[in-house]
């Protein structure tokens, strides 16, 4: 009975005239992603919408946390359960693909008129299938090369360069691995498409495993240049050497760059350089499930969270995040500060060229085993 009363709570189904009609927002990701909406996102809703009251449930950090619920929705579409616990489901790129294969969200998009407002090929394509109407970014994590200027005078802006660098500086280039922290995984994802061929195909498939076969002279190109690297211990470790000069450049998140920053972690001169081909990110984005019980408040919801204001104040200036939406919307709703903080190293032609998404699942498998057989050992 408890759990019956409890859903019921949830889904606002109560008969008390003086319950707030309760929207719930499930989310992956650490504990922030539920302080941002508990303490910002969903109290200014709650303003704009008097006699609604939002609620956000956490379910993790990580690929765990959008795990549950997928699984969530899995139960509930077993058992055929008519009207869904979560009105916005907050999930991490790769969850996307199946649960719209499996026919569990609602196309919105083009309802909602911050939908226009994105362009960028991962609100249309997640790793492989197509999502286009079914989401809409909240944020877009991005992986760079930083660097430190006081030793690095002219930052590579390619793959190549960096190769040609790293002969000249030898482990003054460092990098974790794919063990270590995805910021790692990303530079090798990236050193593929710039070494191996098509780099669109490994984004968008289908997946043929003969194209492993192309990838060989690639990986023998990135042991001989990891002989030359400093092997860091992770997406920290890597922030912490550069910080201490131990090397000179390597690959970081964009957010954890700005935040070390911020804080005093790292030296206020460090920059970031975007090579070309480029690096992959990968956003986090809202859904709605086609069962959910607060179907036009929820679209209501991510056209807010989505619109130019609230992508500048809470996204940006809260997190260091790249907005969801398209750069240039959000750039008249900051300072000049916020805006150069994050856009002068990397702008948003830079962001739309050279910012990639990550293989789709089958090819991202092969590469990481590739990189072990050839590389790792």
């Amino acid at each position: 009975m408890k759990t019956l009363a409890y859903s019921l709570i949830a889904l606002g189904l109560t008969t008390s005239p003086l319950m707030a009609e309760e929207l719930t927002v499930m989310t992956a990701g650490d504990q922030n992603m539920v302080d941002y909406i508990n303490d910002y996102l969903g109290p200014l809703f709650e303003k704009q919408n008097p006699g609604v009251k939002v609620r956000a449930v956490g379910t993790g950090p990580g690929d765990a946390g959008s795990q549950k619920i997928l699984e969530r929705f899995d139960a509930q579409a077993g058992a055929n359960v008519p009207t869904w616990d979560t009105d916005v489901a907050v999930v991490h790129e790769k969850f996307v693909g199946p649960m719209v294969e499996k026919h569990y969200l609602e196309k919105y998009r083009d309802k909602i008129e911050s939908g226009k407002l994105v362009t960028r090929e991962n609100a249309k394509m997640a790793l492989g299938t197509n999502v286009d109407g079914y989401v809409m970014p909240m944020f877009n994590s991005q992986t760079a090369l930083a660097y430190n200027p006081a030793l690095v005078a002219t930052p590579p802006k390619s793959y190549e360069e960096l190769v040609a660098w790293a002969k000249e500086h030898p482990k003054q280039f460092g990098y974790n691995g794919i063990k270590g922290g995805a910021s790692g995984v990303s530079f090798v994802m990236g050193w593929i498409y710039a070494f191996a061929g098509d780099g669109d195909k490994l984004q968008q498939g289908p997946f043929d495993a003969a194209e492993a076969e192309k990838w060989t002279p690639a990986f023998a190109k990135l042991k001989e240049f990891t002989t030359n690297a400093t092997l860091t211990p992770g997406n920290a470790g890597t922030l912490d050497l550069l910080s201490r000069g131990e090397i000179a450049i390597g690959p970081v998140w964009v957010d954890m760059f700005y935040s070390w920053k911020a804080t005093g972690k790292l030296p206020p001169d460090m920059k970031l350089v975007l090579p070309a081909p480029g690096m992959p990110g990968q956003p986090m984005h809202y859904t709605i499930p086609e069962k959910a019980a607060h179907k036009d408040l929820a679209e209501k919801f991510v056209n807010l969270a989505t619109s130019p204001e609230v992508q500048a104040k809470g996204i940006v200036e809260r997190f260091n995040w790249y907005p969801g939406i398209d750069a240039q919307h959000v750039q008249a709703k900051l300072d000049k500060a916020t805006w150069d903080k994050l856009f002068t190293d990397i702008g948003p032609a830079d962001l739309a060229k050279n910012g990639k998404a990550f293989p789709i699942a089958p090819y991202n498998k092969a590469i990481l085993e590739a990189y072990e057989r050839q590389v790792g050992n």
